[in-house]
């Protein structure tokens, strides 16, 4: 079939995939997005045929003409997910179905096709069949699972592609952070903003990574983990951080995270994290957070904890934050109550540890 919301696979098996011994080697410490898996996904798309030609295939360089569109236009799309090792011995997927709607909103922004989401989800169980015995089974391991879309037609012109290649790859993962779960330091950007109103700063592409790589540079001048970017228009606002959102827990409980305005990324993992603090009766509260407030409310002791979450990070404490006339830091640099709370009882639904009243959690097997 092609074109439509189902789509045949057709299953090539790598005929030299990596030996059991080298890929417990790999596994050992495979650091983050350094090891890859045997397979991958390839999905075709050309205007007026539709999706076509999805297979499972050994992972391998793509061909590229030097005139593809995406290497001179940008148009590039990508999601960012997790198989894990379930408690059961089984694997499961967290909330692929709001991965692969965000993918849509990601396509359309970038005035690329919509991949349906039911061949989003069939191409992960495929590769995870295929990989599966590349999944980690530590508790700190995952496999991670980098589904992506670019314009693949062969010319020059400013306008949308009519050709397109939709792949998933997968990189057994450790933590995102060197050192696993502690609190990091974040730098907050004097200089450089990553979205302005009407951009697209809620869409998942490329262009949004690659602008803000000179400002996470400047953030590891600074001895920092992570970069924070504020508002375009005042400099006054935080938005996120170079790829995670962020949260602030006051000294009443209550949880505040910047709103969805349309220069924030919409993560999957911030909105889960919403979900679970009101199941708790914690009261959450979406709305602007200066930086003036945040350097005064960790000054005053108003402020308790403060956290980055995302698919890679999940819920990672943040400690100190650094800017160009000074540093602070939230409480007592340590991880507080609510910030490890809420990342063990997401790890636990992540690896169908805990009871999923919201059906979160996809069984791959």
């Amino acid at each position: 079939m092609s074109g439509g919301d189902k789509l045949d696979f057709e299953i090539r098996p790598n005929p030299r995939p990596v030996s059991a011994a080298e890929r417990a080697a790999l596994m050992a410490n495979p650091g983050f997005g350094r090891v890859f898996t045997d397979h991958m996904v390839t999905i075709r798309y050309a205007e007026g045929k539709g999706w076509y030609d999805a297979r499972v295939e050994a992972r391998g360089p793509i061909p590229m003409d030097p005139a593809t569109a995406a290497l001179h236009y940008a148009q590039e799309i990508f999601e960012g997910l997790k198989a894990y090792h379930a408690a059961d011995g089984g694997v499961t997927l967290f909330r692929p179905e709001a991965n692969a709607e965000r993918f849509i909103e990601s396509a359309r922004r970038m005035a690329m096709p919509a991949l349906p989401p039911q061949v989003f989800i069939d191409a992960l169980h495929h590769l995870i069949e295929a990989d599966r015995e590349w999944i980690p089974t530590a508790d700190d391991g995952t496999l991670y699972l980098r589904p992506f879309m670019f314009a693949s037609e062969v010319f020059l012109g400013v306008r949308p592609a009519n050709e397109y290649l939709f792949v998933v790859i997968a990189s057994p993962v450790g933590s995102y952070f060197t050192g696993g779960v502690k609190p990091v330091n974040v730098w907050v950007s004097p200089n450089y903003t990553r979205a302005a109103p009407g951009g697209t700063g809620a869409a998942k592409c490329g262009g949004n990574y690659a602008s803000s790589l000179v400002a996470q540079a400047e953030a590891i001048e600074h001895d920092c983990d992570q970069v924070v970017f504020l508002d375009a228009v005042e400099r006054t606002y935080v938005d996120e951080l170079g790829g995670m959102n962020i949260f602030f827990v006051y000294d009443d409980g209550t949880l505040v995270t910047p709103p969805l305005t349309g220069t924030i990324l919409p993560g999957i993992t911030r909105d889960s994290v919403l979900t679970l603090a009101r199941e708790e009766g914690r009261t959450v509260v979406e709305r602007p957070v200066s930086f003036a407030d945040w350097q005064a409310d960790a000054a005053s002791g108003k402020l308790r904890e403060v956290f980055a979450c995302g698919t890679a990070a999940v819920i990672t404490p943040i400690g100190g934050v650094r800017f160009p006339d000074g540093e602070f830091t939230i409480a007592d640099g340590n991880p507080g109550e609510i910030t490890s709370g809420l990342r063990q009882r997401l790890v636990d639904l992540q690896r169908g540890r805990a009871d999923d009243t919201h059906n979160w959690v996809h069984r791959v097997s």
